[in-house]
């Protein structure tokens, strides 16, 4: 990775942007913060097997990588704070390989929630659930329902891979099948962290999605069922995509665009009034006319 790139995506905590870590205030500060423009930004991610080749850390040294790039980039004016990475997730999906850290549904369900809580506490009435890990989203969206039921709070949850990001470095085959330890993957970590990727042990690591898309239409379109799948249920090696095609090149591409698009998430965030969130409900059934 080029020295400029480094740069890039390289966070200076004493950069004058309007994006800083929480936990780098004092509480005075948390005394003289504008809590109702500010919105609070929990990345969540992993501790999870990605193949022979990549480390247990992809997912968090990916949605890290992507805060820092969208720092520099956040709009003067915003207050974002960025809460402590949850380095733990539920990767169930991964526990046959060895190395593997994993909450249960239940777990992580409350920690999340508690964070939340904390949040709101503090007045905070923005928060982002911002995730790097498949296999929690539906965690994720749970936590956000809670959390707005309970605190009255915006909040709002998003994941890098579903920003809208131009993927044309990436054929449409890696972009259906390379799910994990793959190509993407494996570029970002090429770009963000190369000491931990051994690319001599990168493959194409097909996955049994595609002998499925071809015989089943229903089963095997990628949308209208889910299959409850174990990781070695789709290859055995733990990873699944044409890592063999991964460049740094690519890779800083993607994070720098999904810092601008994080960053540009957040201005919007910021526009949304916090009238938006209806505490009651209020009856249209009419009195009846008197006789």
């Amino acid at each position: 990775m080029t020295t400029a790139a480094k740069s890039r995506l390289k966070n200076h905590p004493s950069s004058p942007a309007p994006c800083r870590y929480w936990a780098h205030l004092s509480t005075q500060e948390f005394f003289a913060l504008d809590a109702a423009r500010t919105i609070a930004v929990l990345p969540v991610a992993a501790t999870e097997q990605h193949g022979p080749h990549l480390p247990l850390s992809v997912d968090t040294v990916i949605v890290d990588s992507v805060i820092q790039a969208a720092m520099p980039q956040v709009a003067k004016g915003l207050s974002v704070l960025i809460l402590p990475t949850q380095v733990i997730g539920k990767s169930n999906e991964h526990s046959a390989f060895p190395g593997t850290l994993s909450f249960s549904s239940e777990t992580i369900l409350r920690v999340w929630t508690e964070i939340g809580d904390a949040v709101a506490a503090a007045g905070i009435q923005k928060l982002v659930l911002f995730n790097s890990h498949g296999g929690q989203v539906s965690v994720m969206d749970l936590v956000a329902r809670d959390l707005r039921e309970k605190h009255g709070m915006i909040v709002v949850s998003t994941n890098w891979y579903t920003l809208p990001l131009d993927m044309s470095d990436f054929n449409a085959h890696e972009m259906r099948f390379g799910i994990h330890g793959g190509e993407v993957e494996t570029s970002m970590l090429l770009a963000a962290a190369p000491e931990l990727v051994n690319m001599k042990r990168a493959e194409n690591f097909r996955s049994s999605s595609e002998v499925r898309s071809k015989k089943f239409a229903i089963l095997g379109n990628g949308r209208s069922a889910k299959f409850a799948w174990q990781t070695q249920d789709l290859n055995l090696s733990g990873a699944v995509g044409n890592a063999k095609a991964a460049t740094a090149k690519k890779g800083v591409k993607l994070i720098e665009e999904a810092g601008q698009k994080l960053a540009q998430l957040l201005a919007e965030i910021h526009q949304l009034p916090l009238s938006l969130v209806k505490r009651k409900v209020r009856s249209t059934r009419r009195r009846a006319e008197p006789s």
